[in-house]
């Protein structure tokens, strides 16, 4: 079977049914057994008119999956979004109930099917600390049980759910760090201006501070040496980007440089615990780079680039011998295929491709691009233009991403592609304060929600005017969570550039989406202060950057899609602006799901949303259509 990646048509692509893009795949997730024994994956189930994505697994012969695949967790309210293998019987997950993402842990026996319920805490919100690879019965999970602002570290047996405290929260801990025997060593405290890192040789030591800085100052430990003493880190003292440093707890304000790229900030590193090295550090420009210290990781890699041409590749599971590894291989055009990689054969063995019904042929490229704000700032994004089609006079959907600090990223987007397929254009920028690109691009967005964030946003959209690409008379913006106050930023302040908007969960009103924020965001919020606005200091610029409040300005019709039991935007918030925009009696759709949270998950509700969307635009943008439905 050859799997080079087929090149894009010329011709414009067959029109695909919504679904096609938005269904969950038949088989995702492979994950493998720590001992090569056992291959895991999400599939969906039947319930009622829709899907359910829950475990299965299978037994593995020679690296191969033999016999008939089996059940193992009954999710029917909500998708598994992911799971683990502990050691070769035990598979680990996570479910929140509605979306609310209080999420409980859950081991499940693989051969037995038992399930057990390891953090049955109401309204606390639990993750996993560390798999302890080496102790068979044991994980570390952190949980908020016993104060929603603070997580502790629990020790938990995964037979029986018995907790043994290994660290307790003071309440300004965010983030723990063990090192690879699984002993809690190193902590990060907040008071939201101030962090600090914290050290400890002993499980029974007191934490002392070792590193102190400003919140725009970042040291993130990564994992420890191979001898448990010095830790890695990505930290950016003393430099704009976020680099891979060495520091020793004895000496911590001397980091041993190991790489950095000027230009974009480290997103993390690799490491073998097999043979104890360092083995690659990672960073995204236009795509994902990789930097490889350990020549075995590099000939890998390349060796996978060679078998799979045309394709990204990268390692989504590993046995622990490090023999036998799941690889992805995908591209902007297609979420791509699964394989079983045997290293000592360099054979690949076909798991099965994610999504068989779109042909990658009849996909957009995802092109980056990168225009000049008008305060001569570089910004980055991409364009995806409808295949086939002249991209001139085009109708174009605006999608700025959510976060705001985070980023548009090059790969298969199926909203992207379902865009295109249907004639739009499609416009992601990276406007100041995406991540990745450094500390003073990040600096720039600080008090800048509706002012020049959404300048940037305006800016790329006159860029692509001035391109011939866009129909001025046929734009529309898009955009979810932060996306979604771009989008009603856009339609107050630029009231006559967009035919139609869509904002899904989206803050409408800055002074109350924070007076509503997840208890164990609180912390953070004198950061959140200082980087949006203080609800009494800066209250007048909040108040004219809150679209709610702004609404007099509005007359593009207007989407707005919202998860009830949505924990980082409330209800509230989207309530609010369809209150105002009906007594003004502009049009607005409103479409709320009970059962969702910050997005939506549940396979049916995706569908309606789409299906809501593509009408909303179809009737206010009126793509040209000269295409036949793809059977």
């Amino acid at each position: 079977m050859n799997f080079h990646l087929v090149e894009q048509q010329d011709t414009i692509a067959p029109r695909y049914e919504l679904r096609d893009f938005f269904q969950n795949p038949q088989r995702s997730a492979y994950a493998l057994s720590d001992d090569g024994s056992m291959i895991g994956f999400l599939q969906p189930i039947n319930v009622g008119h829709a899907t359910r994505l829950n475990v299965f697994v299978q037994t593995l012969d020679q690296g191969k999956p033999v016999g008939a695949p089996k059940q193992v967790t009954y999710e029917t309210e909500r998708d598994v979004d992911g799971f683990f293998w502990k050691g070769p019987n035990t598979i680990v997950y996570a479910k929140d109930f509605n979306g609310d993402e209080n999420y409980h842990v859950l081991a499940v026996d693989a051969q037995t099917g038992e399930s057990k319920d390891l953090t049955p805490f109401e309204g606390a919100r639990a993750g996993i600390q560390d798999d302890l690879e080496d102790d068979p019965d044991h994980l570390l999970i952190a949980h908020n049980a016993r104060n929603p602002e603070a997580f502790d570290v629990y020790r938990v047996n995964i037979h029986t759910g018995e907790q043994q405290a290994v660290a307790q929260n003071p309440g300004n801990i965010i983030g723990w760090q063990t090192d690879h025997q699984g002993t809690v060593r190193l902590a990060i405290a907040s008071d939201g201006l101030h962090t600090a890192v914290l050290h400890r040789r002993h499980d029974a030591d007191e934490f002392s501070v070792i590193i102190q800085t400003d919140f725009r100052t970042d040291v993130t430990p990564q994992f420890f040496d191979k001898d448990n003493q010095k830790f890695y880190a990505l930290s950016n003292r003393g430099r704009d980007t976020a680099a891979l440093v060495l520091i020793d707890p004895n000496q911590p304000e001397q980091e041993q440089l190991i790489f950095e790229n000027a230009k974009y900030d480290l997103l993390g590193a690799g490491y073998s615990r097999l043979r104890h090295v360092l083995t690659a550090a990672y960073f995204e420009a236009d795509k994902l780079h990789y930097h490889f210290f350990d020549e075995i990781s590099a000939i890998r890699h390349q060796r996978l680039k060679d078998l799979l041409p045309g394709y990204e590749v990268s390692l989504q599971s590993a046995t622990r011998d490090e023999k036998t590894f799941v690889v992805a291989a995908y591209s902007d055009r297609t979420p791509g295929h699964r394989f079983i990689y045997h290293d000592e054969t360099q054979q690949l063995h076909h798991l099965g491709e994610i999504n068989p019904k779109l042909n990658p042929a009849h996909m957009a490229s995802m092109r980056p691009i990168r225009f000049t704000a008008r305060d001569g700032l570089e910004i980055h994004g991409y364009l995806t233009l409808p295949v086939g089609m002249e991209p001139r006079d085009l109708p174009v959907v605006v999608n700025p991403h959510g976060g705001p600090w985070a980023r548009d990223s090059w790969g298969f987007n199926p909203e992207v592609q379902f865009l295109a397929n249907r004639g739009y254009a499609v416009l992601q920028i990276n406007f100041r304060g995406s991540t990745g690109y450094g500390r003073r691009f990040w600096e720039a967005s600080f008090g800048q929600w509706g002012l020049s964030m959404q300048d940037d946003i305006s800016d790329g959209v006159a860029w692509l005017l001035k391109q011939g690409v866009a129909d001025p008379n046929k734009l529309a913006i898009y955009g979810g969570s932060y996306g979604g106050y771009a989008t009603l930023m856009a339609i107050c302040k630029t009231p006559d550039v967009y035919a139609a908007a869509i904002d899904y969960v989206g803050v409408s009103n800055l002074l109350t989406f924070m007076q509503t924020i997840p208890p164990y965001w609180r912390p953070l919020l004198e950061k959140m202060y200082t980087m949006v606005g203080h609800p009494e200091k800066d209250r007048e610029r909040l108040e004219a950057t809150s679209p709610a409040l702004n609404a007099q300005h509005i007359k593009t019709p207007l989407f707005i899609a919202q998860g009830a039991q949505d924990p980082r935007v409330n209800k509230a918030e989207s309530d609010q602006m369809v209150n105002a925009l009906k007594a003004r009696h502009v049009e607005v759709e409103y479409m709320v799901k009970e059962n969702e949270g910050h997005g939506f998950q549940n396979e049916e509700n995706k569908f309606e949303f789409y299906e809501r969307m593509e009408q909303f635009l179809e009737q206010h943008l009126q793509p040209k259509s000269r295409r036949k439905t793809q059977k």
